[in-house]
């Protein structure tokens, strides 16, 4: 049984992001939940983790009352005061809701618990320090940020993910869970508490509502959809990081790491908040504000360098000097959003189309750049620019292959019937037309 403790801190701050190293190997349990019932104890002698550095962090402000009957709510009106950010100043009360919600995540049957993680953690760390481990392979490449955790705090979180490796060994690329655990932490009592709620996350079965994608081809297919999402909701940022970068879906996918650990820890942990009730549809939310701030922010004049990438993830860092986390919040949840059951469709369509370019592992250079080469191009209609601009209005799951072209009246002649002829058969198209105003 989980129950809610002691966990975080007295204040939120900045983010401190730092990598750091660990190992694997596997085990499973049966896991039963029992229902439990208690009140949101916000006391003061709750929320002061073990983990956490909070010298580094400014106190917060008198946090607000957390209704006693919270956790009693019905969803909707749980999602709403997540998002109203309810329970934002006390950090004894996420200490103790965390747990409950995420207790309330449907998971597989066979998920890893609190006493699983004692017996694998003696097993792996009894003869050998924390140090002499390696991380997990399926964090190759990703960033581990710690959020001001205490040098305790950190050792805790590598024994937490090398124990994820060794109880989850199907995870093969997993760029989210070192924030989730490191973010968890500052709310558990312990690190068994940590890995349990993190193994359940991992672990969550909800129908079209993952949390954590744990493959490469999971995780871009995740960023070819948020391409689509900005392509459609986003149209002005779209056009601008089209117009400034080589490769469009090279910029979105980092999309998540605008997230963490881009953002500070205050406005990390508000989306965590969320997070928690509503899944990964928040986070495509949460970017999708940053990129419409993000293009206000830059102006007429456009990006200020050549690297698009590195001005989108300091903008996120210093988010606080162009709008509050309570305003980014009500940014993104004011974005008429897919429904859930519509994005994750969209992924299942891009995650198709990467498989059928064979783009199923993590590759030390993408090889899916969009797939017109500009050095080659040539066209009466538009310039290079320009059509680069239009490739990057076509979904990914379709710019991922090199255009045919099927008919050009400078070879083909002006003939409809001919046009028609020489299209058919042929799924999806774009058809490109110029006035003889130059329209």
């Amino acid at each position: 049984m989980l129950q809610g403790g002691p966990g975080p801190p007295r204040a939120p701050g900045d983010s401190g992001p730092g990598p750091e190293v660990l190992g694997s190997s596997p085990v499973t349990i049966v896991v039963t939940s029992e229902a439990d019932t208690w009140d949101v104890d916000t006391s003061s002698c709750l929320g002061r983790g073990p983990f956490v550095d909070w010298e580094q962090l400014p106190e917060p402000q008198p946090p607000a009352p957390i209704p006693q009957d919270v956790l009693d709510r019905p969803p909707k009106e749980l999602k709403r005061l997540a998002r109203e950010g309810c329970w934002a100043g006390s950090h004894a009360g996420r200490a103790r809701l965390y747990p409950r919600l995420i207790r309330q995540v449907s998971c597989r049957l066979v998920t890893p618990d609190a006493p699983v993680y004692g017996d694998v953690a003696a097993r792996l760390f009894g003869q050998r320090g924390v140090s002499s481990h390696p991380l997990p392979e399926f964090l190759e490449g990703c960033p581990v940020p710690t959020y001001r955790l205490n040098p305790r705090g950190v050792a805790a979180l590598k024994k937490i993910l090398i124990c994820v490796g060794a109880l989850f060994p199907d995870i093969t690329h997993g760029p989210l869970l070192p924030a989730l655990a490191a973010l968890l932490l500052h709310y558990s009592r312990d690190e068994a508490q940590c890995f349990e709620s993190l193994s359940r996350l991992i672990a969550s079965n909800a129908p079209h509502a993952a949390y954590v994608d744990q493959s490469f081809l999971a995780h871009q297919a995740s960023c070819m959809t948020f391409g689509d999402l900005a392509n459609k909701h986003c149209p002005a940022a779209h056009r601008l990081i089209a117009g400034a970068a080589d490769n469009v879906l090279e910029v979105y996918s980092e999309w998540l790491w605008w997230l963490f650990p881009g953002l500070p820890f205050a406005y990390a942990v508000r989306v965590l908040d969320v997070f928690l009730l509503e899944g990964q549809k928040v986070l495509y939310r949460i970017a999708l504000a940053l990129l419409k701030l993000f293009r206000l922010s830059v102006g007429p004049a456009g990006p200020r360098g050549s690297d698009i990438k590195a001005e989108l993830q300091a903008f996120a860092g210093n988010i606080a000097q162009h709008v509050s986390v309570d305003k980014l919040l009500e940014r993104a949840f004011g974005i008429r959003l897919f429904s859930r059951k519509e994005i994750w469709l969209l992924q299942m369509a891009n995650r198709k189309a990467l498989m059928e370019r064979g783009i199923t592992v993590v590759q030390r250079r993408p090889c899916f750049h969009l797939a017109v080469d500009m050095q080659k191009f040539s066209s009466s209609i538009v310039t290079a620019q320009e059509m680069r601009l239009v490739w990057s209005w076509i979904p990914e799951r379709f710019s991922l292959f090199p255009p045919l072209l099927l008919f050009s009246t400078s070879q083909d002649g002006c003939s409809l019937q001919r046009f028609y002829t020489c299209c058919e058969g042929y799924e999806p198209t774009v058809l490109l037309i110029k006035t003889t105003e130059g329209e």
